[in-house]
């Protein structure tokens, strides 16, 4: 059975679930979502052989959340985990992050190739830095409606989140990045769960009380730790300027569902596609048919034994 605590780790407290021996894997959760996300994984990776840890991330869940918005950007998050490997007594560790726990890794197997010597993303591609800014590049396209310019101004998607943090939850996991309900680009007149008069069925992978966990913890801690993550994406281009045209040498994995726009879109199915560039050591690609963007918790089973197959040949 998994195990949790809480260590001090980079300037925070980061709550942990942990689970089994042997080599570490570190499992980043994305937005909005929590070290619960993993519950499966975890089980899943100590009966494997290994010693899995998902933090509740900056800003999320019982961690921290820093009030200033300066204190989400890639280098902190990355800070969080090279700190997070050295509060486990260990020096060197295995990487996977799911959506934006994905570009966490991606950057940390960058920054860090001495303590992160292998590297898994699911449902986002690795980092290729574009020429400019990513919002201005938005902006510059004529494009208006983007969510992560939604998320911006601070205080408005807080709003909608949390006037019913139930909706909220049941919105965004009822379908993910994959149909008209939930979309990456927003419709006129409504702001990112669209319309609320849509029906927003739990899906079959999530039971009530895996509802109850997500919703009870964000009634306690709000979005705005979260969101701050995508208004530092403009700062990041600015940071991550060294890594321009680099590659993530280690060896990596990829993982997606087949029906997430994140991946299916025009830039993502682009990086998709594009894979080997930035990842040389790339050691398997596994899209997976019907799966949408909540892929370690809808399909389980599939992504458990791609990862363990991983992990087996990187030990």
């Amino acid at each position: 059975m998994s195990s949790s605590r809480t260590l001090a780790v980079n300037g925070l407290e980061m709550f942990i679930r942990e689970n089994g021996s042997g080599p570490l894997v570190l499992l980043c959760h994305g937005w909005p979502e929590l070290s619960y996300s993993w519950r499966h994984q975890l089980t899943a990776l100590a009966d494997a052989g290994f010693r899995a840890v998902a933090p509740d991330m900056r800003g999320f869940g019982r961690t921290s959340a820093p009030v200033e918005i300066e204190a989400y950007t890639i280098f902190h998050l990355v800070g969080d985990m090279v700190a997070l490997v050295a509060a486990l007594g260990e020096r060197q560790a295995t990487i996977i992050g799911h959506d934006w726990g994905a570009p966490v890794a991606w950057h940390a197997a960058l920054f860090r190739p001495d303590i992160f010597t292998a590297v898994g993303g699911l449902s986002v591609p690795p980092p290729w830095r574009g020429r400019g800014r990513p919002l201005e590049t938005l902006r510059n396209e004529g494009i208006e409606n983007f969510y992560w310019q939604y998320f911006q101004p601070p205080g408005v998607a807080e709003r909608e989140f949390e006037r019913d943090v139930n909706f909220t939850m049941h919105a965004v996991f009822s379908k993910g990045f994959s149909s008209a309900t939930m979309s990456q680009f927003l419709q006129p007149g409504f702001g990112f769960l669209g319309d609320p008069a849509l029906p927003r069925p739990l899906p079959p992978w999530l039971s009530e009380a895996d509802l109850v966990h997500f919703v009870d913890s964000y009634r306690l801690s709000g979005f705005r730790g979260g969101l701050n993550w995508y208004r530092n994406i403009d700062r990041n281009w600015d940071l991550t300027a060294p890594w321009q045209g680099a590659q993530i040498r280690q060896p990596s994995l990829f993982i997606a569902g087949g029906n997430d726009e994140v991946v299916t879109g025009l830039i993502g199915s682009k990086r998709v596609k594009d894979l080997e560039k930035v990842l040389p050591g790339l050691r398997g690609k596994l899209i997976i048919d019907g799966a949408g963007h909540w892929i370690q918790q809808e399909r389980p089973d599939e992504v458990n034994a791609a990862l363990i197959t991983f992990l087996k040949e990187t030990r």
